[in-house]
């Protein structure tokens, strides 16, 4: 499937601004701002063009994250919902927990927690680690 030009776009600029060439460009430009604030004579406009500079590139590059962010959940999420897909054991209520409120994620949260403090020895590998069998079995 061919990319759209925003995607590639976004993958390039993402992977090239976390480059150890972008930090370096990126110092190498304040060392020149501020080696060259005598020569203006710390003026406002000198101020300026350092803080629009950052500024604009502050702002677009929220942008740039966000989508890589937002690029690298769905694919994890998907690896995920395919582990728990083919796991027998597995309870595939949780394969779209994303989409759970965050009170609702905090209360699954606590079951979890609760879950890990329970004795391990009443349980053989073979048995289920399903969120309704536990709550079956726990309650």
């Amino acid at each position: 499937m061919k990319k759209k030009f925003f995607d590639r776009f976004a993958d390039w600029a993402v992977c090239f601004t976390g480059s150890a060439g972008a930090f370096i460009g990126a110092s190498l430009l304040v060392i020149v701002w501020a080696a060259t604030g005598p020569m203006f004579k710390f003026s406002e406009v000198w101020q300026m063009v350092i803080n629009t500079g950052t500024t604009i590139i502050t702002f677009l590059m929220v942008f740039l994250i966000q989508k890589a962010q937002n690029k690298d959940s769905k694919a994890i999420q998907i690896k995920l919902n395919e582990l728990i897909a083919t796991h027998e054991q597995a309870s595939d209520k949780i394969v779209d927990i994303e989409d759970l409120t965050e009170e609702e994620l905090d209360e699954l949260h606590k079951f979890y927690e609760k879950l890990g403090k329970l004795p391990k020895k009443k349980e053989k590998p073979s048995i289920s680690h399903s969120v309704n069998e536990r709550n079956k079995r726990y309650k």
